[in-house]
Order: C-alpha cells, then structure tokens, then sequence
C-alpha cells in the first residue's frame, strides 16, 4: 500500500524568500566588492553571516584537520558541483531516480535546491579570501546521489528502494561518511532499508541524518533518524538553544548542531538564508569528516563516540530528546582524550533486528513489512513568531493545567449563575401569589 514518499527535510523560508535573500545578499556582496577595489580581501557579507565558523570554534579546529582525503556522500536533489563555492568539490555522482543526470549533479524535483545548499554548508571552498559560502570541512570531497523525493519517475522503483540503492552506492564508491538530510517521516522503515545500512555499517561507513523540523509539522523524529547506530542531529539557534520551529525531539537524537539563519549556495550560484535540520546535519557531517581525517585508524563507532562525548551537554542530563548528548564541540572533538569503544554507542541496528523484525514478518505475498511512505526533503518551518506571540498560543502544558481547568470552572460557574436566575424568580413568583 502506497501512502506516501521520503522526502528532504527542506529548508526553512528557502523556498519562499529566496527571491528576496538572493537579491539581496548578492547586491550586498557586490558592495563590498566595488568598494575594497585592490585593498587586502576581508571577509564579504556572505561570509560574515557564517557565525557557527567562529561562534563552534570550526575555524580554530581548521589548524589541526580540515577533513583531506575524506569523501562525505550526500544523498538528496543532487550537487550542482558547477558553483563557484563547489568546482571541484565533487568527485563521483550517480542518479537512482531516472529523471536526473547520470553524474548526480543536475538538481531535480520541486526543492531542487536543496542538495546544493547541504553540500555548500558541508564542503563549499568559498570564491576565494575570506569569500563565499566556506564549508565546516573544506578540504573534504563529495559524492553525489541524486533522488526524487515524492515524484512520479514513471518507474516501479519506489522512494524507499531509491534510498537504498543510493547508500548501497555511496559504500561502495568509497564514501567515509553518508549525510541524509531527508526524513521518512515515520519513525519506522522499510526492511530494505535494513540491508542498506547494515551494510554501511558493515563497511565502516558513518550515517548522520537530519532530525526533522517540529514547526513544518514533523512532531516527532523520522526515519533514518532513528535507525540505530545512525548520528541523528537536531537543531539549536543561534544562542545554543533548542530551536522551537527548526528542530524536532525525540529520544534517538544524538547532538545538536545550529540550525537556524545559515546561509547556502543555490544551484545558480546564488545565495539565501535558511532555517531547519537540513543544514544542521552536514555541519555534523562535517565535523566528521574532520575527525575521520585527523584519526584515520579509528572504526566508524569511535569516530561516533569522539564526536558525541565532546558535546556540551549543556548541563542536561544526557542522552536527552533536545540535544542528544549535548552541542557540538569541533575541537574538542579533535584534541580531547576519548576512551575507545567496541560497539557504537547508539545502538546495533543488527541487534534491533534481531529482536523486532520477528514479530513483523511481512504477510505471504507482501514484498516489505513496512508501508511505502514519502520520504522528503525536511520540511520548512514557517517563519519566526515574535516572543509576544509564542506566549500568547497554548501549549501542552498550558492546555492541561490552565485552559480546561478554566473552562471547567467557568462552565460550573455559568451553570450555578443560571440555577440562581431561576430559584430566584421561582421565588419571586412564590411571593406575589401568596400576597
């Protein structure tokens, strides 16, 4: 039964104010430019609106790894590697829905874009110094696997099956790292799904994929955020607290990252400001890759738990449904002393297995014990709502504990201020016969 397909988790207000951002940043950029004329490069507005360079310390953990020889797939509307942040950036690429090219690098699909905006956040060169969109490991490669979230390809190969050749891909063209900034949208996945990351694990390969945005309507965090063993990231602000629209929660999150008003290439070499975990997870992605380089022997499972010990909690008990195990922390994650592990910390997909798929044997005929679902882009969130507002509209808590209690009592109130009206005139009426 077909419901639905995965889609990206699509970036927030990219879409609808890319028009604007993109007129906008770039007349800024062209300013500057005009105005330093032979003067020393200094950082352009572009540039300058990158703050988790600096703010996460990704630029101090540059002299010690930029992520060299790690090859980083990304599995989303493919990479225009013709940008000018991103020529020569990507190295291989393939296409698994069949509307795209062979290379993986022609954007496909309603949110076309949003490949080319992940790749610029994960490895983007900039257009020179201090210039454009710099990626949190510039020095790494890319893959490409372009897929087509929720359209009809005229083919019988569904979006879940197009996740899965895609990874199985990724592995085999040599691919350190998967980033997935895509949800499924169900916590749940289809069993071909099991194979395809078994044996990415199997191969040493880290999977991070994108919690999903609460204020797009994705309340609770979907698959492949919560396969075990997969980096699941959620997202903060820009003061390091978890972000209301851009960021959904749940228990299988692993760390945080920033995920809002982060500033990406398009495929036309324009550039918008965007919110949600699409964005969060390549900075992962990349700090990845920035351990995978400067510790070249350790196995996919330490490479996890280095990343993942390093985070600051935030004086939260860990692992917690916001930030995981805490905030990114990329140099820590480069220079502290990390006890080794045997086994990843967040969990056996082998083991889960094991112990679940037994009970959800598929039914005789059935191909999947799991319904094909729209696997997507993560989806925006809407714009920011002031303080004043966010306080005005109910939440759970205000429901349970303020709102039905209040309504309870005005009603018993309304209803003993009626029976009064009425016993009165009763009495009333009592009176003047007797009179």
């Amino acid at each position: 039964m077909r419901s639905a397909a995965p889609r990206p988790t699509r970036p927030a207000r990219a879409v609808r104010r890319r028009s604007a951002w993109k007129l906008a940043t770039g007349a800024l950029v062209a300013g500057v430019l005009a105005l330093s004329g032979s003067a020393p490069a200094h950082a352009d507005t572009v540039r300058d609106l990158q703050y988790w360079l600096t703010d996460y310390g990704f630029t101090q953990a540059w002299t010690t790894s930029r992520g060299d020889g790690v090859k980083v797939a990304i599995i989303d509307t493919g990479v225009n590697g013709e940008v000018a942040e991103l020529r020569g950036v990507v190295v291989g690429g393939t296409d698994v829905s069949g509307i795209g090219s062979p290379d993986g690098q022609t954007p496909i699909g309603e949110e076309d874009e949003h490949g080319t905006l992940v790749a610029s956040l994960l490895a983007g060169r900039g257009t020179g110094e201090g210039n454009g969109v710099i990626g949190v490991a510039p020095d790494a490669d890319l893959l490409t696997a372009s897929v087509a979230f929720g359209l009809d390809t005229g083919s019988e190969k569904t979006n879940d099956e197009q996740i899965a050749e895609a990874v199985r891909w990724a592995v085999d063209n040599g691919a350190d790292v998967i980033n997935m900034s895509l949800t499924r949208n169900t916590p749940d996945w289809p069993e071909s799904w099991d194979d395809a990351f078994l044996y990415a694990f199997e191969n040493d390969v880290v999977v991070v994929a994108a919690a999903g945005n609460r204020g797009s309507g994705t309340t609770q965090v979907g698959a492949p955020a919560t396969i075990p063993g997969v980096l699941a990231v959620a997202g903060v602000d820009k003061e390091q607290n978890a972000s209301f629209d851009a960021s959904s929660q749940g228990i299988t999150i692993a760390v945080a990252a920033p995920s809002e008003k982060l500033v990406g290439v398009l495929p036309d070499g324009g550039h918008v400001v965007w919110d949600g975990t699409s964005g969060a997870a390549p900075l992962v992605s990349g700090l990845v890759a920035l351990v995978r380089a400067e510790f070249p022997d350790l196995d996919a499972a330490n490479v996890v738990n280095r990343v993942i010990r390093t985070a600051d909690p935030k004086g939260e008990e860990v692992p917690g449904p916001l930030y995981g195990y805490g905030i990114i922390d990329p140099v820590a994650a480069l220079t502290a002393d990390v006890e080794l592990v045997e086994q990843n910390p967040l969990g056996s997909l082998e083991e889960w297995i094991r112990v679940h798929r037994r009970a959800d044997a598929p039914a005789p005929g059935d191909s999947d014990s799991v319904d094909e679902q729209e696997i997507v882009p993560i989806a925006d969130p809407p714009p920011p709502r002031a303080d004043s507002t966010q306080t005005l509209l109910p939440t759970p808590w205000t429901v349970a504990y303020i709102t039905v209690p209040l309504s309870l009592a005005a009603g018993f109130g309304t209803l003993a201020a009626l029976l009064g009206i009425g016993a009165t005139r009763h009495i009333r009426r009592a009176t003047r016969t007797d009179a």
